[in-house]
């Protein structure tokens, strides 16, 4: 169990089993064959997020910048950082995992459109492919704004040219314009596209499963892990092209370093 001051918090609260708890704790809503084999997966955080940073279609320039923000601006310090809307991930213990749903890895439970931290009191938030997936993704950003100390920092990555993928819903994608608008309120430290081939993988691989599954669905979430299997290390040509000038343009996502002002 992670360390956690209960004066940061503003709403009343459940303590059990080493969770913070300020909603009714609910499993994840699954009904795609392919999100229940995620699903499972998912109960075994550290397996699932290697096969997520190396097979997925997704080149892992985030959890690089992760790592060396975690190192270079949280780890050993006296600071509060959350990782916001942490899924299975764990990213260490100078990082408290928020998210909606009890994965065992998890330390606050919660709804992040209505966050139970007070005004100005965390440091740093790291806030991963989690945006697309809420209805109302400027509330989020709102209550963010909120809980972070003036000179606050967010890190956040949210798709653009990535397929649907529910977990359990999948709602919208921001260009990179989008992303400025969204953190308007923030000074913008750094925007970053990411992955333009993986942009392009991640759709040749639904279309090369959708052609050849015939419509049949099963077959399609077979074929499309197959030539996920098959294809996946096209994206670490983005260890260079993710650089080109253009690459916004059919960029997988982006990444933003903001600051509260």
């Amino acid at each position: 169990m992670k360390k956690i001051n209960p004066e940061i918090f503003k709403d009343q609260f459940e303590e059990r089993n080493g969770k913070y708890i300020f909603i009714p704790v609910q499993e994840e809503v699954v009904t795609d064959f392919l999100d229940k084999i995620k699903y499972k997966l998912k109960k075994f955080g550290k397996f699932y997020n290697l096969l997520i940073e190396f097979i997925s279609p997704v080149y892992p320039q985030p959890l690089f910048d992760i790592r060396k923000i975690i190192r270079n601006e949280i780890k050993g310090k006296n600071v509060v950082a959350l990782n916001l809307g942490s899924g299975s991930s764990d990213l260490g213990e100078d990082l408290l995992n928020v998210d909606l749903l009890p994965y065992e890895t998890v330390d606050v439970i919660c709804d992040i459109e209505n966050i139970p931290f007070k005004d100005n009191s965390v440091d740093y938030i790291i806030n991963i492919a989690v945006l697309e997936h809420v209805p109302n993704p400027q509330k989020v950003i709102s209550e963010i704004h909120r809980i972070l100390k003036p000179g606050g920092k967010i890190y956040c990555f949210i798709p653009f040219m990535q397929p649907f993928h529910a977990s359990p819903y999948d709602f919208q994608r921001f260009t990179y314009e989008g992303m400025k608008h969204q953190f308007r309120e923030f000074d913008i430290l750094k925007l970053t596209p990411i992955g333009p081939t993986s942009g392009m993988l991640w759709v040749v691989q639904e279309w090369f499963a959708l052609i050849f599954s015939f419509g049949i669905k099963p077959l399609h979430t077979i074929l499309y892990l197959l030539f996920m299997v098959l294809t996946f290390p096209i994206k670490f040509l983005d260890v260079i092209f993710q650089f080109y000038p253009m690459s916004k343009n059919v960029a997988s996502g982006f990444s933003i370093w903001a600051q509260k002002k």
